[in-house]
């Protein structure tokens, strides 16, 4: 599949894997995901578990790879996000373990605050339905927008009912966002993808959504016929317990308590 390439876990690691060792492919997004997999799948070495980590560039091809079988697991999404590509394609998939619980929030490397976002402002916003609809949520607390009573998350730009800056958005996908952020007045921003890019301190949010509501914590995804499947159990058992995981997260956000909470633990 032209998004995906194999990273070379395998290289990275000191002797061979014992006979009759288990496989794993798992697929991740660039960044604190697929940073933290690849630190777990150097573990599992000496567990006996062979863990083949697959890099996505975007956030659709994750879960059709899972569906096809060519991946066991991936890790780079929420529940709501994964119940709306159920909706949406029909998967069967069921969450695993919990991992990462980020804090995204709105930034600008133009104005020191929303007040100073101009009429016809430019703004950048995610693609997908579920975090497209989060960015708006962060736009109506901030007072920039108005949206439709109850659409909560699931809220699209088609659900604007008050735009009094007359702002015009961009929509883009979720890992190209930090990218972008210094073309535009206004852009959400996930802090793990804004330190990989190391363009801006990924701390000076303006406004967050906040690290409470344990939905949106990317977890391991595989089909639901093998969410006991116990070569899974394992690594995910192994991830969640491993120091050297917890320590790359830290690193991955910043080394910021504010930006992140280990799920699982909490």
């Amino acid at each position: 599949m032209k998004f995906l390439r194999l990273l070379a876990v395998a290289a990275l690691s000191l002797g061979a894997l014992p006979a009759g060792a288990e496989t794993l492919r798992i697929g991740v997004v660039p960044g604190a995901y697929g940073d933290a997999v690849t630190v777990a799948a150097r573990e599992a070495k000496a567990e006996g578990l062979d863990v083949k980590v697959v890099e996505f560039s975007d956030w659709t091809t994750p879960n059709v790879a899972l569906d096809a079988g060519d991946i066991d697991v991936n890790f780079f999404q929420h529940r709501p996000f994964m119940e709306n590509a159920a909706k949406q394609k029909g998967y069967a998939f069921d969450i695993v373990g919990l991992g990462i619980l980020s804090n995204i929030g709105l930034y600008s490397l133009k104005h020191k605050g929303f007040d100073q976002i101009p009429v016809g402002g430019t703004v950048a916003i995610a693609n997908d339905p579920v975090n497209q609809g989060r960015g708006l949520l962060l736009l109506q607390k901030a007072g920039l927008i108005k949206l439709k009573d109850g659409v909560g998350f699931l809220g699209t730009l088609d659900d604007v009912v008050e735009n009094p800056k007359t702002l015009r958005f961009t929509e883009v996908e979720g890992p190209q966002l930090a990218r972008i952020t210094g073309d535009v007045d206004l852009a959400l921003g996930y802090p793990h993808f804004i330190v990989a890019a190391g363009s801006f301190d990924p701390t000076s949010g303006l406004i967050y959504s906040g690290i409470e509501d344990r939905r949106f914590a990317v977890s391991f995804v595989t089909k639901a016929a093998r969410k006991e499947d116990p070569v899974i159990r394992k690594f995910v058992t192994l991830f969640q317990n491993s120091e050297a995981v917890k320590q790359q997260i830290r690193k991955s956000f910043a080394n910021s308590d504010k930006l992140y909470l280990l799920a699982w633990q909490n």
